[in-house]
């Protein structure tokens, strides 16, 4: 993923995921078979709960097809990483006189 080519979205929309995507030939399930897509998907929940909420649709999106893979989903993971290779230096910072200021349009209920 060096040399991988960033990207400014964490999902595109030519991702269509779907259990049907799953490999029919037996060439395509060894090469899947080498493929570890549920330790890569773990690793992508844990970076989204502890820092990245950004990709918690995304990632709530590929944890779906952990039975079943295919190479669709494989692609799907691999342009995450390419969102987040690309967004390394985004982050949240709190600075200024230190008091959070939050506004909302709300009455409460009424109309």
């Amino acid at each position: 993923m060096e040399k991988a080519k960033i990207v400014s979205t964490p999902f595109a929309t030519h991702f269509k995921l779907s259990a049907a995507m799953n490999p029919k030939f037996e060439h395509e399930k060894k090469c899947m078979e080498t493929v570890s897509y549920s330790s890569t998907v773990g690793s992508l929940m844990y970076l989204m709960v502890c820092t990245r909420l950004d990709i918690a649709q995304v990632v709530s999106v590929v944890s779906r097809y952990l039975a079943c893979l295919g190479r669709g989903h494989w692609e799907a993971i691999k342009w995450i990483f390419r969102y987040l290779k690309g967004t390394t230096n985004a982050h949240l910072e709190f600075g200024g006189n230190g008091i959070l200021t939050g506004y909302v349009d709300s009455d409460f209920g009424g109309d």
